[in-house]
């Protein structure tokens, strides 16, 4: 139990990738908040975890993820563990998307980052080993046609995280992000539903169109990605800050 009674917040707890590494977390003995959009979602993730506590929220929201995380402290006591794991997927040619689209991902996939890393500082700065993980995405590292809004969102929040590692080094707070590549969640599968509407493939043919991206020809199981983030909560991973890990099966950045 290497993170015994250690709280982590999980934003995005509630399915895919948030609940997987609500799990991994818990298997060490972490007590954990989990805070997203979808009550039913967290509390369905919650159920069957012992010690998971649930504060429903828009992490796009200010007032909303400061109500939250008084919430968590209030079950759980101050946080030494801050997931960042919400976040959209949109697609669209770059000439078509719109000012409210380009708002829209990055309020939910950058925005939200300074949001929770404010409002969880003073308690990451004060514990033994605090910790910021950020999954960001291999889009993050390189570029994807279509998805103009999201490269950007997840280029700003490796760049987040790589700042606060420098400012915070001399501290015992580490920031890292963690880039899977195309995973087995919900979001993939509506990018194969995407492509089929608008190329009338099969969904064979949509799914290679994503996978061949990955030299392992696969899409990636969050279970290895919550592996990769356990690992960086770990108080032996206090020499790892800055970085982006890769969890792509080497897919060429």
């Amino acid at each position: 139990m290497r993170l015994q009674d250690v709280h982590a917040v999980i934003t995005g707890g509630g399915s895919g990738i948030g609940a997987a590494i609500a799990r991994a977390l818990a298997a060490e003995g972490a007590r954990l908040t989990l805070i997203g959009r979808r009550r039913d979602a967290l509390e369905a993730t919650a159920a069957s975890l012992p010690h998971a506590h649930v504060a429903p929220a828009d992490v796009a929201d200010r007032a909303a993820v400061e109500a939250a995380f008084d919430s968590a402290r209030g079950a759980h006591g101050p946080i030494s563990i801050l997931v960042n794991n919400a976040g959209i997927a949109p697609s669209a040619p770059f000439a078509r998307v719109t000012a409210e689209a380009w708002r829209g991902a990055m309020a939910i996939n950058l925005d939200a980052l300074f949001h929770c890393c404010q409002a969880a500082l003073p308690d990451l700065l004060a514990a033994p080993a605090g910790r910021i993980v950020t999954v960001a995405s291999t889009a993050g590292v390189k570029g994807y046609a279509y998805t103009a809004p999201y490269v950007a969102s997840k280029h700003g929040a490796i760049g987040l995280m790589r700042a606060l590692a420098i400012e915070y080094a001399a501290t015992g707070l580490t920031a890292n992000a963690v880039c899977p590549g195309f995973t087995d969640t919900d979001i993939v599968g509506q990018a194969v539903a995407n492509i089929r509407a608008k190329t009338g493939r099969s969904e064979t043919e949509a799914l290679a169109e994503l996978t061949r991206f990955n030299p392992q020809r696969r899409l990636i199981d969050p279970v290895e990605v919550a592996e990769a983030v356990l690992w960086l909560c770990l108080p032996a991973s206090r020499s790892v800050t800055g970085q982006a890990v890769m969890v792509a099966g080497g897919e060429v950045m």
